[in-house]
């Protein structure tokens, strides 16, 4: 989970923000209503994944508060009541990451959205092609700033080699005017390539026109941006095309995933696993674990449906983390299930790093301390489900022999 630092010295403010920013299960947010407070956190050694700070506190009505963030290296949103365009242009400038004024609810959901487009972006690769070592590293530390994963090249040729190299990138970002291969022939060549039919690709030119933004476009680019740009100009296109290609890619796989946890359905589990079956599940070359989240049902009676469902959100979440390279799907109810092709010896000892960080987790904004148990099975089979079923009995003893912890044999 996420710490989101939260600098206002208004109390309905604060309640406004701590509630937004806890309606999201990846975030826990931290409160503070002055400078001061706030320095105290950053010197304690807390990390943070953003700041929302107000300008005009108690103890720093000039915007100091600003300078402490950057400072710390915490990404920034000013929410403030005061719109000042030389203000804010000088704050953008400095390394904020926006600067909104506190209009309506719309302001304060922007700004949420903002914060969870940084968590988004941790995991979020961008390709940066552009000859001029200027502007391809004025690009690449504005990326950075967004917390996205920056990678470059300096024309297309070299940019497809870094593709090949780095098959889940989502974002290129390409210059039009390169030696070797230009922006044009680099997009078409990438559309050509259905393992990247998902990647959105925006281009730019110093020359920018409407028959260059129409021919880009008609090759294949997803948008086309002119030089120079303006900042927030440009942040609005990436943010905006990475959210409308996340929308179709998650509308065409609707049919597979839970629509709660947003991992992988049953359904797909089996779909998928029984094409893993046929190439390593013959050999023994197939780990299935079974895990089951400790008395989720007394979370339920206790604290609510919906507060059973952000901590089934987060335990998703967590699995992520530790099984990113495997198979994992939400299996019914608060059970989950891996399967993976990897070495079983490794895989085991991600299982236990996943129970170690289960126990250590505060779930929800109850701060609730739960376990897990698991049942594994990677031995010959002949189907699927016999090792889904083996490691599943195995999942049962692991609950009724005191809960966890692994049982991977008889």
């Amino acid at each position: 989970m996420f710490k989101i630092l939260v600098v206002e010295d208004s109390q309905i403010v604060r309640k406004i923000l701590n509630k937004l920013v806890e309606d999201n299960p990846h975030f826990h947010s931290v409160l503070c209503s002055d400078y001061a407070e706030a320095k105290q956190k950053l010197d304690s050694g807390e990390e943070f994944l953003a700041a929302i700070v107000d300008l005009n506190l108690p103890d720093a009505p000039r915007g100091e508060i600003v300078e402490l963030m950057l400072s710390h290296d915490v990404p920034t949103a000013v929410l403030t009541g005061n719109f000042d365009e030389t203000l804010r242009t000088s704050l953008i400038d400095k390394g904020v990451l926006d600067y909104i004024t506190k209009e309506s609810r719309y302001s304060y959901m922007q700004v949420i959205k903002l914060i969870d487009r940084l968590r988004k972006n941790l995991t979020t690769k961008v390709l940066v092609v552009d000859d001029s070592t200027t502007s391809n590293s004025y690009l690449c530390a504005f990326l950075r700033k967004f917390r996205f994963q920056v990678l470059s090249a300096f024309d297309g040729v070299e940019a497809l080699q870094v593709l090949a190299e780095n098959p889940d990138i989502k974002l290129v970002i390409s210059d039009y005017m390169m030696p070797n291969m230009d922006g044009f022939e680099l997009v078409k060549a990438v559309r050509q390539d259905r393992n990247f039919q998902d990647l959105v690709f925006i281009g730019l030119s110093a020359n920018g026109n409407s028959v260059l933004s129409a021919k880009f476009i008609k090759s294949g680019a997803n948008d086309f941006l002119s030089k120079p740009f303006y900042h927030e100009e440009f942040f609005c296109r990436v943010l905006q095309n990475l959210e409308a290609q996340e929308m179709l890619v998650t509308i065409r796989d609707s049919a597979n995933l839970d629509p709660l946890t947003k991992t992988y359905n049953r359904r797909y589990l089996f779909e998928q696993g029984e094409a893993l079956f046929k190439n390593e599940g013959r050999l023994g070359g197939l780990t299935v674990a079974m895990i089951d989240v400790d008395d989720f049902k007394p979370v339920n009676d206790t604290y609510g449906h919906k507060t059973g469902d952000h901590l089934l959100q987060e335990f998703a979440s967590l699995m992520g983390d530790c099984f990113c390279k495997d198979l994992y799907a939400r299996y019914g109810g608060e059970e989950f299930t891996v399967i993976s092709t990897r070495d079983y010896a490794a895989v085991l000892d991600d299982l236990n790093i996943f129970l170690t960080k289960i126990r250590e987790h505060e779930f929800t904004e109850h701060r609730l301390n739960l376990t897990c148990s698991i049942g594994v099975c990677a031995e010959e089979m002949q189907n699927l489900e016999q090792l889904v079923e083996k490691a599943d009995a195995r999942l049962y003893r692991a609950k009724y022999s005191g809960k966890d912890q692994i049982v991977d044999m008889d």
